[in-house]
């Protein structure tokens, strides 16, 4: 084994270091590593549900550099848990309102595509995770709890019952306290997962009697006539299963406490756990199913590529990170900066290098050509509504590079002008030089027709410094590059003016210049 995996800091090796630590004994007894990611299809599949999946991918992919035991990933949806109230994003909202409290496996579809609700998003969700190639074995609760795979762990938590109720009855209210059972029933007759109180434990014939607002219910635990609360449920799962790790959100580290303790007392020993930081849409709110809010799935993939998303994924999974789609640009223009460095690095920074993990250390050998923020601005600057417009620009600045050579900057041309028409350009605000932005543009415009050909990037980003310093004290240059951004580009953030120049062409951005001037 290379000894750089055992010493990275990269934080999926570090999980999996810990898995081998805690967990030697008992995996080599079992055979295999089990991880498992959950998932409450109450709503669509959002993209943190599969940042999870991606960054429990990671560390099993870490994990397989450590060890030759083999692993399994779960995919777990609870299907079987009732409907509490209708998501905001969901069409034919009066079917689903007729149908709360019921098992989302036991709802009609609103999108009248499949047997369900529930089986409608667990669908989605496979349907995205089979388009990342992603490793995994899909588990339904309604399935398990039906076919009896639980039977034997819910007789446990029949049997502990006392114990259970002990360590959750005092993280509860007091009128919480007074309804609270592990066991919810399928009510027979309405068919809703009903939240009542017991009133009496027939242990010998696996039999709880519910009080069901003064009418006794009566019903077997078994075979899916009662599943139980969430929090049991977890561990319940985690002891049945023999789970060795999984990831949740922050906001559910006391439930995942709470879990571990009833796990224990199921005679099971909890997974390793990550919490990992939420995700937030732009006005710093969590992302919820039900609410929809935040960037999706798919409008990540419409405006850039998979591999900056898993980027975005890995890098500070403990850190709260905004999800819209102003985040994507930057995202991408990571991704490909990171891509080129690794070729230069050697193996240890190549593990801290988050392609490593994204690429399962086989990252693609593509040069960087041009940003994805330059793209934009030329997009932007060219009205361009054809690829082939882009390429030309491309080609322009360097006539040695063949397109065929260049598959991930073919896909960032179509991502850009996808986004610049979604995103940007409904935002753009031009707004009319003042009069020493006009005389500093004039200079510019100047400088550039003076200026000879052939000059690179880095000497054209010189000049248009040398300019502003002309116009603008030393403390204020960045005024003078906002200017530039707010007047050329209708935006508050720009390129980086000599690469676009180098791209754009040299009387292509005097042209430009003018014409902004004259606006």
């Amino acid at each position: 084994m290379n000894s750089d995996f055992l010493n990275t800091k990269a934080w999926p090796f570090t999980e999996a270091r810990l898995i081998l630590k805690k967990k030697s004994d008992s995996l080599k007894k079992k055979g295999y590593v089990l991880f498992q990611t959950g998932y409450g299809p109450s709503g669509l599949p959002h993209i943190g549900t599969f940042g999870e999946v991606c960054r429990t991918t990671m560390v099993i992919q870490a994990f397989k550099k450590l060890s030759d035991i083999p692993v399994k990933l779960f995919t777990f949806s609870d299907d079987m848990d009732g409907l509490r109230k209708v998501p905001e994003n969901i069409p034919n909202s009066e079917l689903l309102k007729k149908n709360l409290n019921k098992p989302l496996s036991s709802i009609p579809d609103p999108f009248n595509k499949y047997s369900s609700f529930g089986e409608h998003n667990n669908e989605m969700l496979k349907e995205f995770l089979d388009k990342f190639k992603f490793d995994y074995d899909f588990k339904s609760s309604t399935q398990m709890y039906k076919n009896g795979v639980f039977n034997e762990e819910l007789l446990k938590v029949l049997k502990n019952y006392e114990k259970i109720m002990n360590v959750i009855l005092p993280t509860l209210g007091p009128e919480r306290k007074k309804t609270y059972s592990p066991f919810l029933p399928v009510c027979p007759e309405t068919g809703k997962v009903l939240e009542i109180p017991i009133c009496e434990i027939d242990e010998k014939n696996s039999e709880v009697v519910f009080d069901n607002s003064g009418k006794k219910l009566k019903t077997k635990i078994t075979n899916g006539l009662c599943k139980l609360q969430w929090k049991v449920d977890w561990a319940m799962r985690w002891s049945a299963l023999k789970v060795d790790f999984e990831m949740y959100g922050k906001d559910l580290i006391p439930s995942a406490e709470l879990s571990s303790k009833i796990c224990k007392i199921l005679g099971s020993s909890p997974p390793n756990g990550f919490a990992y930081e939420l995700f937030l849409d732009e006005k710093g709110e969590k992302i919820s199913k039900s609410k929809g809010n935040g960037i999706t799935i798919e409008d990540w993939l419409k405006y850039a590529t998979q591999e900056s998303l898993a980027l975005y994924m890995y890098q500070n999974p403990q850190r709260a990170k905004k999800l819209y789609p102003q985040v994507i640009p930057k995202a991408v223009d990571e991704y490909l900066t990171f891509l080129e460095k690794f070729e230069y690095q050697d193996v240890k920074e190549q593990l801290g290098n988050p392609v490593w993990h994204v690429h399962n250390g086989n990252p693609p050998k593509e040069k960087n050509v041009i940003s994805f923020g330059v793209l934009l601005n030329l997009v932007s600057a060219s009205n361009a509504e054809s690829e082939e417009v882009l390429w030309k620009f491309i080609i322009n600045y360097n006539s040695k590079i063949i397109r065929d050579e260049h598959p991930i900057l073919e896909k960032l041309i179509k991502n850009a002008i996808q986004y610049f028409n979604d995103i940007v350009k409904p935002l753009k605000k031009y707004r009319s030089a003042n009069a020493n932005e006009n005389k500093a543009i004039s200079e510019l415009i100047s400088v550039l027709k003076e200026m000879p050909e052939g000059k690179d990037p880095a000497e054209i980003q010189t000049e248009v410094f040398s300019v502003g310093k002309n116009y603008y004290p030393k403390e204020k240059l960045r005024d003078w590059f906002k200017a530039i951004y707010e007047i050329v580009f209708g935006d508050e953030q720009g390129p980086r003016m000599g690469s676009f120049i180098s791209f754009f062409g040299r009387k292509e951005t005097i042209k430009l210049l003018e014409d902004s001037l004259k606006r």
